[in-house]
């Protein structure tokens, strides 16, 4: 809850130019100081409970740990800079006044959702996923750059100079359409001027204002790219007809949205899915193995009870006093407590302790 509300106050919070402030800033500047101590107390607490470094579970072996731990210590240190550097006439927090400018520290603070990654084991399985998928990733981003070089140096081939023809009146030299569109020379299976008075010349600058081309390598590039995301591929296609020909081009834009975008872009997806199969069968796993080891545990602090019990009921109050008389000091307060507690409880006494010792491990 403390995450969720620390994540909608830096969602309310409005930055202003100039370390200009208002009253709905300030009031949100010093509660950001409560959630800044909620945070440092967790920390402090999990570190008394698991250690700092040194144990086998220690505090700072956890890499979610670790980064909370990164992120308190880094909101202290902004906070304690802050307010050791501001200036005397200073004025409400965030203000011109302020002192030190410590807004490259307290960018820290939108790493604070994260946070509750350590709390949520489900979302520790998907980031996990993610950055064991890094490797694979980067190997489908090489595959996919490759295609758009091909397709590239094929685009130059086919494509040069040709988005650059529209149609112009021939006795202003201004534009024929309000939105011009590339055209295709008399003779040609492309899109022709029809309108009266004007013709098909080169002195347009191109789509999107000259961008979409294939001139040269570059642009080629970013053309194929749009393409693959097919974000408008359609109106390149469309544009590449108007200029060339609207019976082949077609077979290298489809060819290039098969392979480029439903094969090779979805491997990301296979990727992504195969890493997550396996992370999650990790997490259960461990889990699986932690339950096992939390009931052997409970096995053996049982049966350490019982014998201890088995022992302490096995004494007999009457010998025991004998053999304190012959052989061993009257003092011995420990086989006097152990023979009164025999003598206070009996099977009762047995029965509370295994009732006891269940609720401790339990809950």
């Amino acid at each position: 809850m403390t995450i969720f509300a620390n994540c909608v106050a830096l969602a309310v919070y409005i930055p202003f130019p100039e370390d200009d402030s208002n009253a709905t800033n300030s009031n949100l500047e010093r509660v950001e100081y409560l959630f800044l101590i909620i945070f440092t107390v967790e920390a402090f607490l999990k570190v008394i409970a698991y250690g700092l470094l040194f144990h086998p579970n220690a505090y700072l072996r956890n890499g979610w740990n670790l980064l909370d731990f990164i992120i308190v210590v880094v909101g202290l240190f902004s906070a304690i800079l802050e307010q050791a550097t501001k200036g005397d006439g200073a004025t409400p927090i965030g203000g011109k006044a302020a002192g030190f400018d410590v807004k490259a520290l307290r960018a820290f603070r939108v790493l604070r959702p994260l946070r509750l990654v350590s709390g949520v084991p489900s979302l520790q399985v998907v980031l996990n996923s993610i950055i064991k998928a890094m490797v694979p990733l980067l190997h489908i981003a090489l595959l996919v750059l490759f295609v758009i070089i091909i397709y590239a140096i094929i685009g130059l081939e086919l494509f040069m100079g040709k988005m650059h023809k529209t149609c112009i009146y021939s006795h202003s030299g201004t534009n024929a359409e309000e939105k011009p569109a590339p055209c295709a020379p008399d003779g040609a299976y492309g899109r022709h001027c029809m309108q009266n008075g004007t013709k098909c010349q080169v002195g347009w600058e191109g789509p999107n204002d000259g961008i979409t081309n294939f001139d040269n390598f570059a642009f080629a590039m970013l053309t194929v790219f749009q393409c693959i995301t097919m974000e408008g591929w359609t109106d390149v296609l469309y544009w590449v007809n108007d200029a060339v020909d609207y019976r082949w081009p077609w077979v290298y834009f489809v060819t290039l949205i098969i392979i480029g975008s439903f094969f090779v872009l979805n491997l990301v997806l296979g990727v992504l899915s195969g890493e997550f199969s396996k992370e999650r069968e990790k997490a259960k796993a461990r889990g699986d193995f932690q339950k096992l080891r939390e009931k052997q545990q409970l096995e053996e602090d049982l049966k350490g009870y019982l014998d201890w019990i088995t022992q302490a009921e096995d004494i007999d109050p009457e010998n025991e006093e004998e053999g304190l008389d012959d052989d061993k000091p009257r003092n011995c307060e420990y086989c006097s407590t152990i023979i009164h507690f025999n003598q206070q409880t009996g099977q009762h006494f047995t029965l509370f302790w295994l009732l006891g010792v269940i609720l401790c491990t339990c809950f």
